[in-house]
């Protein structure tokens, strides 16, 4: 199975709404009033860091290893059936030895129907897991947001945030503020 994690996902969904935001609110009356608070978060920081994306990537891991032994015992059946017939080949009939081949084919199709389901299963639980991670983020970015008083946070990646001064960083303060909310509900 190849190795999948949770923070190779993306939040574009939080680029786009806050590119729309952004530009709806900022325009000519902009310049008459008070500046405008603007400000980026790095999502993909916030699932690698964050205590709840450590949680997740770390149960991901523990089902995978799981699988993974489903997977080397099945392998180890076929290689011990394997085994067997080199062993015992020259001493059993042709229709013995076909039919311990055609039993070793069956277990090894199994074992790749077997390694894909799996794979399916995990990556689906992966996607189940950062989309619940991601609308946590959104809430706590909203929440974050309003209590500072700003006008748009972007998603630094997907908006295309090619600079962005340090100060306009909320990314270390959502990723304390989501980590604080989940350990007020355990």
């Amino acid at each position: 199975m190849r190795k999948k994690g949770v923070g190779r996902m993306k939040g574009s969904g939080f680029a786009l709404v806050g590119v729309a935001l952004g530009l709806s609110l900022v325009g000519p009356g902009m310049a008459q009033g008070a500046a405008a608070r603007l400000g980026y978060v790095d999502v993909q920081k916030v699932l690698l860091r964050s205590a709840a994306g450590i949680a997740a990537r770390d149960e991901l891991e523990k089902e995978k290893a799981g699988m993974q032994k489903q997977v080397d015992a099945r392998r180890d059946e076929v290689e011990k059936l394997r085994d067997e017939l080199a062993k015992k080949g020259l001493l059993l009939s042709s229709e013995a030895r076909k039919e311990k081949d055609e039993t070793i084919e069956r277990k090894i199709r199994d074992l790749r129907r077997l390694a894909e389901d799996l794979e399916k299963e995990l990556q689906r639980k992966e996607q189940a897991m950062t989309q619940k991670l991601l609308q946590e983020i959104g809430g706590v970015v909203e929440r974050y947001g309003k209590e500072k008083a700003y006008l748009v946070i972007f998603e630094k990646r997907g908006a295309g945030v090619i600079y962005g001064d340090g100060e306009a960083d909320v990314t270390e303060d959502v990723i304390r503020l989501y980590d604080q909310e989940r350990a007020k509900k355990k």
